[in-house]
Parts: structure tokens; sequence; C-alpha cells
């Protein structure tokens, strides 16, 4: 049956492959991807490479009984919440292993991430008879991702002269859910752009996501297409969603090549050793390229600090001579001529308190009456001028709620980035789960000089513990709005985050 999350343990990933004796790969490598990105790494051995650096000079199968004997082991005890398939040279171990995830995949509902090695780097190949039609048969129905390069995609697909789109599209009539095309092997471009094919999307033959990466130069490559693999099934077990466990799979491999080194005669091993948290790994989306500017919104011209989310302009005159700065209108309800009235209001309000005020949603009414800023969620970002936004020289805060938002957030280049929902919170209804404090942290470690706010089911009580994880704003709603002193409570609230600031800042200079 499904497993029952436990905060006292760790996401429990498969890798079903074959072990490589040089370290570098295989069961050896998506070990150390998995313990990386925080995870335990089971593993079911198909065979035994005698292999380095240079080269493969042998292979051997397990018996068929006790490749069979470490799935039943490890599910009767251990059972995965995915599974990474890697190397299986044999194709009665494949016909056994689909007939097993047959079985047991709907009972248990573990995702399957699938990385098809038919030949090693060195030129050792894999490829028996009968192999490719169980892959394409009887496996790929089962898998949920799988990664080829180029070379596999056009073996596995049988149409090697045929565009990428239609060897995507082969696959996908032979029932997999979805394809991840890597780019490392397109030496046309400067560089290396994987792409994302979803088969449930509205246009299969077009990728839902391209990543593009700087082709780095190192011959030390051992292992990149087993990191990628065990990172999303790593990341997919962590409870991310696709689009975000390929983005970290992809920002997992070029950590390691940063870090990759020799270890032999041959090229050398990548490997991934910890979470990513540099912007340098991570891809970028160009979504700039529809943009015709390429220069940064407005920045803020004070630290944002204490940020309160108010529904009325009121608020703003409350607020105001208690030291509030920084605020955002959001407005829920009225007629066009009401949503109106209360931006001119608050816009007033916000000079005469000299306050940084942010419209919610409402950029053409911002713009209009000359609001100090706009703040816009991931789905107005797709249909706001934000070329109109820049022009008029207002400042741009965007929401953000995953690796994929934030990353073409950062892009933009607004002037703050919201990342939430932090905790539960009942002031709006949310499509998405909780982030936590540590999601928190590796979110704002990526926004470099792009100021930070946390939102979302922050109080008094957790107010530290955010500000911990490097953040530069707090965004609250009922913990002031909705308090029986909302005065008090936003005093309170702004005592502790100034003297959070001060505490930090003599921890660094003094």
């Amino acid at each position: 049956m499904p497993q029952q999350t436990n905060p006292l343990t760790k996401p429990i990933v498969w890798t079903v492959a074959s072990s490589d004796s040089g370290g570098g790969a295989g069961i050896q490598a998506d070990l150390h991807s998995f313990k990386a990105l925080e995870c335990h790494g089971c593993s079911v051995i198909a065979a035994i490479t005698a292999q380095n650096s240079v080269g493969i000079t042998a292979y051997e199968c397990v018996s068929p009984a006790l490749f069979l004997a470490q799935l039943n082991c490890l599910l009767e005890d251990m059972p995965p919440q995915v599974i990474k398939i890697g190397l299986i040279p044999n194709s009665n171990f494949l016909a056994q292993l689909s007939l097993w995830l047959t079985q047991h995949k709907s009972a248990y509902q573990f995702k399957v991430v699938a990385d098809p090695v038919f030949s090693s780097s060195t030129g050792a190949c894999f490829i028996e008879q009968g192999l490719l039609t169980i892959w394409r048969q009887q496996l790929l129905p089962l898998i949920d991702l799988i990664t080829p390069n180029l070379p596999e995609l056009a073996l596995l697909s049988d149409l090697p002269k045929q565009s990428i789109a239609q060897q995507v599209t082969q696959l996908f009539t032979w029932g997999t859910t979805a394809v991840l095309v890597t780019g490392g092997h397109d030496t046309s471009t400067l560089d290396v752009i994987d792409r994302l094919y979803v088969n449930k999307s509205e246009l299969t033959t077009q990728p839902i996501l391209s990543l593009y990466n700087s082709r780095l130069n190192t011959v030390h490559t051992h292992g990149t297409g087993c990191v990628l693999a065990s990172s999303i099934a790593a990341a997919l077990a962590q409870d991310y969603p696709l689009t975000d466990a390929v983005i970290l799979g992809n920002a997992s491999v070029q950590h390691a090549l940063s870090a990759a080194y020799a270890t032999g005669k041959g090229a050398g091993c990548v490997q991934l050793n910890s979470w990513p948290v540099k912007v340098e790994s991570f891809p970028r989306l160009n979504v700039r390229d529809n943009l015709t500017s390429t220069a940064p919104f407005a920045a803020m011209q004070r630290p944002i600090g204490l940020y309160p989310v108010v529904d009325n302009s009121d608020w703003l005159q409350d607020l105001a001579p208690y030291g509030a700065d920084t605020l955002q209108l959001r407005i829920k309800a009225g007629s066009n001529m009401e949503i109106e009235q209360q931006i001119t209001t608050a816009v007033a309000l916000s000079r005469k308190h000299n306050l940084q005020l942010f419209i919610n949603d409402y950029w053409q009414l911002a713009i209009k009456h000359n609001a100090y800023g706009v703040h816009l969620g991931q789905e107005d970002l797709q249909t706001a001028d934000l070329e109109a936004i820049r022009t008029a020289g207002l400042r741009l805060g965007v929401s953000t709620h995953s690796y994929l938002e934030l990353l073409t957030a950062i892009e933009l280049q607004p002037s703050y980035i919201a990342l939430g929902h932090i905790f539960a919170t009942d002031t709006k209804k949310m499509p998405s789960k909780p982030q936590g404090l540590v999601k928190l942290a590796r979110y704002a470690s990526l926004c470099q000089h792009i100021p930070t706010v946390a939102i979302g089911g922050i109080n008094e009580g957790k107010l530290l513990a955010v500000l911990s994880t490097g953040v530069d704003g707090v965004a609250v709603v009922s913990a002031i709005t909705a308090q029986p002193q909302p005065a008090q409570a936003f005093i309170q609230l702004k005592r502790l985050i100034e003297q959070h600031a001060s505490e930090n800042y003599n921890a660094n200079y003094a």
C-alpha cells in the first residue's frame, strides 16, 4: 500500500541498475545522488561490471532468482516512493522487471524514472536480442519519466532520421507519460538544452519546458546521465512536481559537473555531494525572449522588513503612524468604480506618509494613478504588460511557489520576489502545499541581489524562524488584520524584525 509520510524518516528511492566498479556511474552514482538529495537509497543490482575510467572489460548479470529476490525483499519492508531504472543489459531481466512493475506499481503507487542506458561513454554496447522490443512494448507503458539523450532517443524510437518531436511522439504511442530529452550531444548550440515533453499536454509535439545551461568545459563527465535520472527520482520522492523535479535534476548535474574531477587515465567523474543551492547551477528558461528590454525593474528605495498585506485603504491610515513603510493593497471584492476609488485613496495616502505601496493585480490602475509598485501572481504575469509597468517606473513584486516559478521571476529581475506559502493559511486558497522553512531557505539563496519576501501563515511565534532563512522581508495578513489590537500586533512584529536585523548586522560586522 502507499507509504505514509513520517517526519522522522527519509523518502525511500530504489535504483534498479548495474554496479560500476570505477565508482563514477551506475548504482554507485545513484546512491550518492539519493544521499545528496536527502533520500534513503536502496539498490537492486542487475549486473556487475569490471570497469575503470578507460572502459569496461567485462560484465556479468546476477542470477534471475537473486534479481527477483532483491525486488521482493525490499518491497516487503522498504517500499519505494520512486524507482529509478538504469543499465539492465539482459532482456530476460527487463521482461521480469516489467512484469514485477505491472504487479506492484498500482498497489504501492510508486513512480518510475528510467535512464535508457544502451551503451557506455567508452563505447561498450549493452543491446542484446529482444532488449529494445521489451523496452518499447512492456516497459515504456510503466514509466512516468524517461530521460534519453539524443542517440538513445533515436535508437529507442526506431526513427533515427526523424525529428525529435516525431521520436518523442513515437515513445508516447508506446505508452510512456513524459520524456526529458537531454541535449548534451548536440554540439551545434552554445548552450545545452534539455526539453521536457508530457503526453497529457495539449501539444505533445512541443516541450512544456526547455532548460538552457552553459556548456561547461570539462572532459570529466562520467556519470551525468545517472546523476540526472537519480536526482529527478529523489526530487519526485521529496514530493516536488515533475517540472520542479526536472529542474532540480538539471541543476544537480550542473552542480556535479562544476566539481568534476579526474580519477584515472580516462574521463573523470561527476559526483553530487549536496543539494544545489547556487543560482549558477540552475538552468535558464529564456522567458525574457518575449520582452523588448533586458533592464531590471526599478529597485526598492528602502529595505522591505515588515510587509502588511491589507484589503482596504483605511489600513494605510491606521498603520502609518506606527512606522509602516511597505504595504500591499490586495482588494478582494468591489465594483470597478469602488476598486479604482480604493486605489486612488491608497496612492494618495502612500504619498502623504511616504509609503512603498504595491497594488495587487490591478496593474493598469497602478500605472494610471502612478503607484509605487504592482504585485503580480504567476497567472497575471502571462497577461500583464510588463514593459508598460517598467516604462512607467513602477516597482514589480512577483509571487512564486516553486522552482519553476522562481526561475521565471529571477529572469524578469523584479523589484522583489515573494516566496510562499510557507505555512498553512486560511486567508487565501492555495493550490500548492506549504513550502516550509527548508525550501524557503533554498529558494532565498537563489535570489542573490533581488530582495525576497516570505509569505503565508506567518505569525509572531514563527517570525524569527522565517527570518533566519535569509529572507529580506516578511509579509503578513491575519497576523495584523485579524488581531483584536492590530496596531499593537504591528508594533510587536516590527520590533522583532528590527531587533533581528540589528543582531544580524552586529554578528556580521562587529
